[in-house]
């Protein structure tokens, strides 16, 4: 990570604040809170402070509302006309569905057989026509073909500037309810969330320390930061299914290699553990994803971070009931 805050072209403060003021009343200024509590203070070194952003209730369950309505909001009268697209695993879709809903469009959207069918009923209920594929390559083809055929706008699940605009307003909205924070961890599955979010902390605040964290099983970024440009992976493997970006692309590897200190991993079982740490000690039922940055602070990052007022980004809660039971029964 560079020594102080690398903005890429068209991203400052100004642009950060314009993007929130063009937001408006369509997304909410999400609450935080501080972890505390005997079990909180015996599962953190002396000193540590844990403050959770809770983005999970945002509107459609996560962080994505706000890239999807600066893109969508962004469109033209024509291109309204036509209707945008997307790909997602689940948390985009959503957030797709109710930003093209928000501004009169449609919205077709491409999704991965057996994506969760809370998420996919989400959608369905914001108005949006579902395309399964059999994988996610498939589904990236199939979303560009339905772009050329139908001139439909991609709104993409974490690339490009408007995605990293809607982002970094959480990343500011966080820094200034919670100034003294010394770092902050968010998750990262293609990076877009990161991208936004850490270069307004970093820009707001550029000695707060900024770390990523992805699961071992979708660990994109961390690849591409080891070999210094965007890598793609084989396989995902994480019940961390808003995690599993196949690839890594350039302006979102760009501003996270620009914020991040680091990318650490952390496996499927620790996220599960954060899950149950999070319904005992804070009442919050989150996705894996959403349990990502409390798992890191209790696990790779813990000693690094031992005595400082650590944020947390709470980034998602999209997981229907059944399966939340199923995984944190483990």
């Amino acid at each position: 990570m560079a020594d102080g805050p690398q903005a890429a072209p068209g991203i400052g403060l100004a642009e950060i604040r314009a993007a929130r003021h063009l937001l408006g009343g369509r997304i909410r200024t999400t609450p935080f809170v501080e972890l505390a509590g005997p079990a909180v203070a015996s599962a953190l070194p002396a000193g540590t402070r844990a403050i959770l952003k809770l983005e999970l209730f945002q509107h459609t369950g996560s962080f994505k509302a706000r890239g999807a309505l600066v893109n969508v909001l962004a469109l033209g009268e024509a291109e309204r006309a036509r209707g945008i697209c997307a790909i997602s695993a689940g948390n985009h879709a959503i957030a797709a569905a109710f930003a093209a809903r928000a501004v009169g469009t449609s919205a077709k959207i491409v999704m991965k057989e057996g994506a969760n069918a809370f998420r996919v009923a989400e959608c369905r209920r914001l108005g949006a026509e579902i395309v399964f594929e059999p994988d996610f390559r498939e589904a990236f083809r199939r979303v560009e073909a339905i772009c050329r055929q139908e001139g439909r706008t991609l709104v993409h699940p974490f690339e490009g500037l408007r995605t990293a605009l809607g982002t970094a307003t959480l990343g500011l909205e966080f820094i200034e309810q919670a100034p003294d924070l010394e770092a902050v961890i968010i998750p990262v599955g293609g990076g877009g969330l990161a991208a936004g979010a850490a270069t307004a902390i970093r820009l707001a605040k550029p000695d707060c320390r900024v770390f990523g964290v992805e699961p071992v099983g979708a660990d994109t970024m961390y690849r591409s930061f080891q070999a210094g440009s965007p890598q793609a992976i084989d396989r995902i493997d994480t019940i961390a299914d808003s995690l599993g970006a196949p690839y890594a692309l350039p302006l979102s590897f760009a501003l996270c290699r620009a914020s991040l200190e680091e990318v650490v991993r952390i496996e499927d079982a620790e996220m599960i553990a954060a899950m149950r740490f999070l319904m005992e000690q804070a009442r919050l039922a989150v996705e894996p994803a959403g349990a990502a940055a409390t798992a890191a602070l209790l696990g790779p990052l813990r000693e690094l971070l031992a005595g400082l007022r650590v944020g947390l980004i709470v980034c998602g809660s999209n997981i229907s009931a059944e399966d939340y039971a199923h995984l944190i029964r483990g």
